[in-house]
C-alpha cells in the first residue's frame, strides 16, 4: 500500500530545495549566462544569506523582549517568562542571563513560541529579515566586483572561488556569528500555522520567491540593460568601443544576483529551522548550480529551469532509492549521486555543450510591433 503522507512529504521537500537551487542558478545565469562573469564562488551570498538569518531575527527579537537582562526585564510577558522558567530547573542561571549562541536552543525556543502567538510579528520578521539578507548578498556582490574591474575571465574565476571559501572558514572559526562547529535554531516565522504545515508554508514562500526571481530575470534579459550584457559578454572590447561602461555593468550584475542569492540562502534557513556553516559548501552550492546551468542551457532562463528540475529530481531519487543497489555496487551508496550526476554532466558536454535548451535570439519587442514600425519607416517620404 503506497504511503500518501510520505510521498507528500517527499513533494515537499523537492519543491522546496528545487526553489531554492533555482533562485541561485537563475542568479547564477544572469551573472555567467548573460554577462560572462564565471562566478565560482556563488555560495557566498547564499551563505552569507543564511547567515544573516541565523545571527539577525534571533539576537534582533531576543534584545527587544529583554531576554538577555533577565527574567526581570520580561517577567510582564507570559509566554516568555512560562517557557524561560521551564528550562530553569536544568539550568538556572537563564534566569539571569541568557547569550544567543550558548543558549540558543533556549532562545530560539522561546522565541519561537513568541512568534507561534503572532502571526503578524511572525510575518514582519520573516520580510525584515529578508530585506536584510538582500543587504549583505548586495553588500558582498559589491566588494566582489572589485576583482572584476582588472582581472581576466580565468583569473576572476579563482578570485571569486578564494572569496567564498572565506565566509566558510569564518563562520566555522566566529561562533558569534552562527554558533561555528554546532551551528544555531532559528526562531521560526512559520510556527504560527501550526503543525506539519510550517514546512508546506515554508515551502510556498521558497517558491514564490523562485517564481518573483524567474520573472524578474526574463524582464531584465528582454531590457535594454540585457542587451547591454550580452553585449559585453559577446565582446567586451567592442562595448568599450562603443561608449558602455563595463566595470560598472559587471558591478550591477554582480550586487543583483548576490542579493537574490542571498534571499534564497535565508529563507532556506528558515525552511530548515537552523544554520550550520558546514551545510554551505562549494560543491553543493557552487559546483552542483553550475552542473544545473550547464545542462539546461546558459543565458536561457528556462532551460535553466528544466536543468534544475532535472537535476533536483534525480540527486533526490538517487538519495531515496540508492540503499536499495548496494548489494550490487563495488563501492559505498554515498558515491552514487555524484557519479551518475557526474557522468550525466560529461555527457551533456560531449553531446550537447550548448544545454538542452540553447540560447535563441530574442527580440525585445514583439514581432507585429517591429513589423508596425517598418511600414512606418518605409511610408515615410
Amino acid at each position: 500500500m503506497v504511503d500518501v503522507s510520505l510521498i507528500l512529504l517527499f513533494v515537499i521537500d523537492l519543491v522546496a530545495v528545487f526553489a531554492a537551487y533555482l533562485m541561485v542558478t537563475v542568479s547564477l545565469n544572469l551573472e555567467f549566462g548573460y554577462t560572462g562573469i564565471p562566478n565560482f564562488g556563488k555560495v557566498l551570498p547564499f551563505a552569507a544569506g543564511a547567515f544573516a538569518a541565523g545571527s539577525f531575527p534571533g539576537r534582533l527579537l531576543a534584545e527587544l523582549s529583554g531576554l538577555p537582562r533577565g527574567i526581570e526585564a520580561y517577567a510582564s510577558n507570559e509566554i516568555l517568562a512560562t517557557c524561560v522558567r521551564e528550562f530553569a530547573f536544568r539550568k538556572p542561571q537563564v534566569l539571569t542571563y541568557l547569550n544567543y549562541v550558548e543558549d540558543n536552543v533556549v532562545v530560539t525556543t522561546c522565541l519561537t513560541k513568541l512568534l507561534q502567538s503572532s502571526p503578524l510579528l511572525s510575518i514582519s520578521v520573516l520580510l525584515l529579515t529578508l530585506l536584510v539578507a538582500a543587504a549583505v548578498g548586495a553588500t558582498l556582490g559589491y566588494v566582489s566586483s572589485y576583482p572584476a574591474i582588472r582581472l581576466r575571465e580565468d583569473y576572476l574565476a579563482m578570485t571569486l572561488l578564494a572569496m567564498a571559501e572565506l565566509v566558510s572558514v569564518v563562520g566555522y572559526n566566529y561562533p558569534e556569528i552562527v554558533g561555528g562547529t554546532l551551528g544555531v535554531s532559528l526562531p521560526d516565522p512559520y510556527a504560527w500555522v501550526g503543525g506539519e504545515r510550517r514546512f508546506l508554508l515554508a515551502t510556498v514562500a521558497l517558491a514564490v520567491m523562485a517564481l518573483i526571481t524567474f520573472f524578474y530575470m526574463e524582464r531584465v534579459s528582454l531590457s535594454p540593460f540585457g542587451r547591454v550584457m550580452k553585449a559585453v559578454r559577446d565582446g567586451e572590447l567592442a562595448s568599450e568601443a562603443l561608449g558602455k561602461d563595463v566595470v560598472r555593468l559587471r558591478q550591477k550584475v554582480l550586487i543583483i544576483a548576490s542579493a537574490l542569492a542571498g534571499i534564497g540562502g535565508a529563507l532556506w534557513a528558515f525552511y530548515l529551522g537552523g544554520v550550520i556553516s558546514t551545510g554551505y559548501d562549494r560543491v553543493t552550492w557552487t559546483f552542483w548550480p553550475w552542473v544545473m546551468v550547464i545542462i539546461g542551457g546558459a543565458a536561457n532562463n528556462l532551460g535553466v529551469v528544466l536543468g534544475t528540475g532535472i537535476f533536483v529530481t534525480s540527486r533526490k531519487l538517487i538519495d531515496f532509492y540508492k540503499f536499495a543497489l548496494e548489494p550490487y555496487l563495488p563501492f559505498s551508496v554515498v558515491w552514487v549521486d555524484r557519479l551518475a550526476l557526474g557522468i550525466l554532466l560529461i555527457f551533456m558536454l560531449i553531446v550537447r555543450p550548448e544545454g538542452i535548451l540553447a540560447e535563441k535570439p530574442r527580440t525585445a519587442m514583439k514581432k507585429e510591433k517591429i513589423l508596425s514600425i517598418m511600414r512606418r519607416a518605409k511610408t515615410k517620404p
